[in-house]
């Protein structure tokens, strides 16, 4: 069983960079592909970005593209979320998961962190 937990998350003015952290303890998590969600309520969860077991292949939503970057240390057992030039609409609670299955569901989750962009 893997836990996971995030941290980094809070207040930051648009423009601004936030990097959000994913531990996981538990099991053998370089393993297993990642991937970071968001969710507002009212809407659907949104999968922002995801990395594979080696960190080699990278996946980003469209609209985080070229602001948000992926990575991984499978030896600290952690998974990063740098997120640069911030927008409003950014705003979420931020989610990971690990152990994609072949439908791109994920086995695990962690409770989240809460980003909250002012303008």
């Amino acid at each position: 069983q893997v836990q996971l937990v995030e941290s980094g998350g809070g207040l930051a003015q648009a423009g601004g960079s936030l990097r959000l952290s994913c531990a996981a303890s538990g099991g053998t998590f370089s393993r297993y592909a990642v991937g970071w969600f968001r969710q507002v309520p009212g809407k659907e969860r949104e999968l922002v970005a995801n990395i594979m077991r080696t960190g080699v292949i990278t996946y980003y939503g469209e609209s985080v593209k070229g602001r948000f970057t992926i990575s991984r240390d499978n030896a600290k057992n952690m998974v990063y979320l740098q997120m640069d030039r911030l927008k409003p609409e950014d705003t979420a609670v931020y989610l990971c998961a690990a152990d994609r299955d072949s439908l791109g569901g994920y086995r695990y989750w962690g409770l989240g962190t809460q980003v909250t962009v002012s303008s």
